[in-house]
C-alpha cells in the first residue's frame, strides 16, 4: 500500500521539477488516488510534499542553467524583478497564494523566482497554502472524475487545457522577454528577444 503513496510522491515531484509548463501535479495525484483507491487526505499531503520538493529543486537548479543559457543582462533583469517582488512583502505573498489557487501552471512563477535568486523560503510557504487548498479541492472532486472518466479523457486536449498550456508559455515569454528594469523604473514597456548567450 505504501508503494502507491510513494508513486504519488514521485509523480508529483516529477511533474513539478520540470522547467516547462506541464500539467498540474494534481492530475497524477487524482489518477493514482482513483487507480489504487487511496485515502484522499494522504494523497493530498504526500502529493503536496512531492510538489514542494519539485519546485524547491527547480528554484535551485534554474539559476545554474539560466546563467549558461541567457545573457547576463537578462539574468540581471529578472534578479531586479525579484528584488522588487521581495520589497512588496505581504502583498507578494498574497499574490503567490492567489496564483497558486488558480488552475494555471506555477512553472513561470518558480522559474522567475529561481532566475531572480529569490530564496525558496520566501516563496514556498505561500505556495504551500495555495497548493494544499487547490489540490484538496481537486482531489475531492476525484469522485466526480471517476464517474465521468470517459468524458474527462476526451476533454484532455480541450480548448481549456490547451489554453492553459499556451497561457503558461505566454507568462514564461513575458518573464524572459520583457525588460523589467525599464518597465518598473521608467514605466516603459520594452521587449528584448536576444536573451540567449
Amino acid at each position: 500500500m505504501w508503494l502507491q503513496y510513494l508513486l504519488v510522491l514521485v509523480g508529483a515531484f516529477l511533474f513539478d521539477v520540470v522547467p516547462i509548463p506541464f500539467p498540474p501535479a494534481c492530475t497524477i495525484m487524482i489518477f493514482l488516488q482513483i487507480q489504487f483507491n487511496l485515502n484522499v487526505w494522504w494523497v493530498i499531503i504526500i502529493g503536496v510534499i512531492g510538489s514542494i520538493l519539485g519546485r524547491y529543486i527547480l528554484t535551485l537548479y534554474i539559476p545554474l542553467i539560466s546563467g549558461k543559457i541567457f545573457k547576463q543582462s537578462k539574468n540581471e533583469d529578472i534578479q531586479f524583478l525579484g528584488k522588487k517582488m521581495q520589497e512588496k512583502g505581504w502583498k507578494s505573498q498574497a499574490i503567490i497564494i492567489a496564483y497558486s489557487l488558480l488552475p494555471l501552471p506555477t512553472t513561470p512563477l518558480f522559474l522567475a523566482a529561481g532566475m531572480a535568486k529569490i530564496k525558496p523560503i520566501y516563496i514556498i510557504p505561500a505556495f504551500f497554502v495555495g497548493k494544499f487548498t487547490s489540490d484538496a479541492i481537486m482531489l475531492h472532486l476525484g469522485k466526480y472524475a471517476l464517474q465521468n472518466a470517459h468524458s474527462i479523457m476526451q476533454n484532455a486536449f480541450s480548448f481549456k487545457s490547451i489554453a492553459s498550456f499556451v497561457f503558461g508559455l505566454v507568462l514564461l515569454g513575458l518573464i524572459l522577454f520583457v525588460d523589467w528594469r525599464t518597465l518598473i523604473q521608467k514605466k516603459k514597456l520594452e521587449f528584448h528577444f536576444k536573451i540567449f548567450s
